[in-house]
């Protein structure tokens, strides 16, 4: 159970939708036995960004019930903590692009004699526009 002063540092508020495996939020499940009676609700949560095992669920204002996430329950993750993963991941898949990407041109600078240049076919293939608009002699 929370202390009162907890409570009132829990100032991140965010609106949710109660699907049937509970409430989803930052790619995690939480879940508790009250939310099976507001399947397709909207709720508010409250959370402390410091530790993202639990959260506060609010219906119309008041409290409803406090949903856990099982796989947090016996950690403590911090929102930095998953954004900096997040981060990290997305850095990592950036390199992984671009190391591909300069592998590519070296391979079409090597032999660009093997490979079919698309964009003269494509001009070729491309049909020549009509004009949608009538023209007269006089125009």
């Amino acid at each position: 159970m929370r202390k009162p002063l907890d409570l009132l540092l829990l100032t991140v508020v965010r609106p949710r939708k109660v699907h049937r495996d509970g409430i989803h939020f930052q790619t995690f499940c939480y879940i508790d036995t009250v939310l099976a009676a507001y399947v397709g609700e909207e709720v508010t949560i409250r959370y402390d960004p410091r530790d993202l095992a639990e959260i506060q669920v609010y219906f119309r204002d008041k409290f409803l019930c406090r949903a856990i996430c099982p796989e947090l329950a016996d950690k403590t993750v911090s929102l930095k903590d998953i954004i900096r993963a997040r981060r990290r991941r997305k850095k990592e898949l950036r390199e992984t692009i671009l190391q591909r990407k300069t592998l590519l041109e070296s391979i079409l600078e090597d032999a660009p004699d093997k490979i079919p240049n698309l964009e003269s076919k494509r001009t070729e293939t491309r049909p020549k526009k009509k004009h949608s608009l009538k023209l007269y002699r006089n125009d």
